[in-house]
């Protein structure tokens, strides 16, 4: 499991807010099973910005729609504890947890277009997630909020764009709304799906500011899916590394970009552009992901991995302690220490 590092301690002490254990997903399709994300565990404390990367297809987002039951009834979910603040959620009924969604877990989903509904007004949505979580419901009061939250969140005019329609929303702006709901209810924990995935590196960085503005009002936990290391560099404390549905690598952000302990993080980090290092060209991981209705044995990068010996072709490796608060799936991870 991993921690922040600059709580690691106390985070540790005071127990996880979200709890994940060996947690399983696979899709039966007409092409057979797909296993879509395989014994995935993580830990996310309050407070912490978990960031979980990989390429797509790799199992992020899977991973944290399995927390909130999000996923097609086609998913079967397997997992040993799925717990939010010491409760399992994968024991509640479908009206306890939507109790959850929305009030004390907030989602930031990746497409804001689809997320919301064309024919409510932006404002009349907003004021809907806080109505829903309301004891005594008091839409006048649900309003004047929605108000008060685009107006959190940078959207101009905030009483006359509540009225509007997501159709007459920027995507920035259509992406804002969904950060005000996701904090409508001061939640103890934000999961954000590639929040800035379509928007032009201007808008990315507003964004992303305003992620972290929300993160550090409200307190709140965040896990934050995302396939963008830079992304990460700027506002994780720790990551988790998906690869092929499994986690590969986990670690304090500073510590895993200085020192990767897994091949395809170290994939990832060479085809990132950096502004501290001159190259001629980006280095990027030959190949293809698997297909993950039928996946290679052994070690599923191996096909890509110039590490790759007769072991990884056969046997799995483990996810296993390879320092302080560093977890790696390699059989040759010292080899990169």
């Amino acid at each position: 499991m991993l921690a922040t590092d600059r709580s690691y301690a106390e985070s540790v002490n005071n127990g996880p807010l979200l709890r994940v254990d060996g947690l399983s997903v696979d899709f039966h399709t007409e092409d057979g099973v797909v296993h879509a994300v395989s014994d995935v565990s993580l830990n996310v404390h309050a407070g912490q910005i978990v960031a979980v990367v990989g390429e797509s297809g790799s199992g992020k987002t899977v991973t944290a729609m399995s927390v909130l039951r999000l996923l097609p009834k086609s998913a079967e979910v397997m997992a040993d504890a799925i717990a939010f603040r010491g409760t399992d959620l994968q024991a509640m009924s479908p009206a306890e947890l939507r109790k959850v969604r929305g009030g004390p877990v907030g989602m930031i989903f990746q497409d804001p277009m689809t997320a919301l509904n064309p024919v409510m007004t932006v404002g009349a949505q907003v004021a809907e997630a806080v109505l829903l979580h309301q004891r005594k419901p008091d839409k006048k009061a649900a309003w004047a909020r929605a108000v008060e939250l685009l107006r959190l969140v940078g959207v101009p005019d905030p009483a006359q764009r509540v009225k509007q329609y997501p159709h007459e929303f920027s995507g920035g702006m259509r992406q804002r709304a969904m950060i005000a709901m996701a904090i409508a209810n001061d939640p103890d924990l934000i999961i954000a799906d590639e929040p800035t995935t379509a928007l032009d590196v201007t808008i990315q960085a507003q964004v992303l500011a305003l992620l972290k503005k929300a993160q550090a009002e409200t307190g709140a936990a965040t896990i934050l899916i995302t396939h963008d290391l830079g992304v990460v560099a700027e506002l994780a404390d720790a990551v988790v590394v998906m690869y092929a549905g499994r986690v590969v690598e986990t670690g304090g952000v500073q510590e895993l970009f200085a020192n990767p302990r897994h091949p395809y993080t170290k994939g990832l980090l060479a085809s990132l552009p950096r502004m501290d290092v001159e190259v001629d060209q980006l280095d990027p991981i030959p190949g293809n992901p698997p297909n993950m209705a039928d996946p290679p044995a052994g070690c599923a990068f191996h096909p890509r991995c110039p590490l790759a010996r007769a072991r990884c072709e056969t046997e799995r490796p483990l996810l296993r302690d390879v320092g302080a608060g560093r977890r790696s799936a390699c059989h040759f991870s010292e080899e990169l220490a």
